[in-house]
């Protein structure tokens, strides 16, 4: 189970469109061996995605119509290990590519910035991750419909409303029932808030010049 807790933990944070907090990315920077060119657009792509969040997120502009962006993100074995381990989680697998279509309607995140507390209901979002193992890549495809409570321009709540799954057959029984715990006792809740808070906070820092020119 810890490891399919992993897979998991993955799809959220993609779903999110989170990232590591600094420390854990300055470890995982001098831990790696450099970038690959992939890797490189992979961080561009996002980049220009976070820009176009956080342009609505805190100058309210554009404020109608909706953000959508292609987000892949490849996990190496040992960012995964420092990442994970934050919950006593070990990544048993070698590298993940997790990707997915991120789609966010700017009105929403407007109000959720704006409105003294706000219970946002999102678009359903379908997700891929691929895992290398030891002797073949497995991949595994899970659906998202997130709903996030937003507090004085905070996330305060958050739930992921796990839908359908599609995995190899030794692991799908197993993921429907970690899913299904989620659906019900929301144990993935407090990572997602802590990504969503922090994606507002500092990652939306990190992109400033980029979008108070928008």
């Amino acid at each position: 189970m810890p490891a399919l807790r992993c897979v998991l933990l993955l799809a959220a944070a993609l779903a999110a469109a989170a990232h590591p907090s600094p420390s854990f990315a300055q470890q995982a920077k001098a831990a790696a061996a450099p970038e690959t060119e992939e890797e490189k657009q992979e961080r561009q792509t996002r980049r220009a995605c976070a820009v176009a969040v956080c342009s609505t997120l805190h100058l309210h502009k554009p404020a109608t119509g909706d953000v959508a962006c292609s987000i892949r993100k490849t996990w190496r074995k040992e960012v995964l290990a420092g990442i994970l381990s934050r919950g006593r989680i070990t990544w048993p697998w070698g590298s993940a590519r997790c990707t997915g279509e991120l789609r966010l309607d700017r009105a929403v995140l407007v109000r959720a910035m704006t409105e003294p507390e706000l219970e946002a209901q999102f678009d359903k979002h379908d997700i891929r991750c691929e895992i290398e193992g030891e002797k073949e890549t497995y991949e595994v495809k899970l659906q998202v419909h997130p709903k996030v409570t937003f507090r004085q321009g905070k996330a305060v709540k958050a739930k992921l409303n796990w839908g359908k799954i599609e995995a190899p057959k030794l692991a799908q029984t197993a993921l429907w029932s970690a899913t299904a715990a989620d659906n019900t006792f929301g144990v993935l809740q407090s990572t997602v808030v802590d990504d969503i808070n922090d994606f507002i906070q500092t990652r939306c820092q990190e992109v400033k010049a980029e979008w108070q020119g928008k």
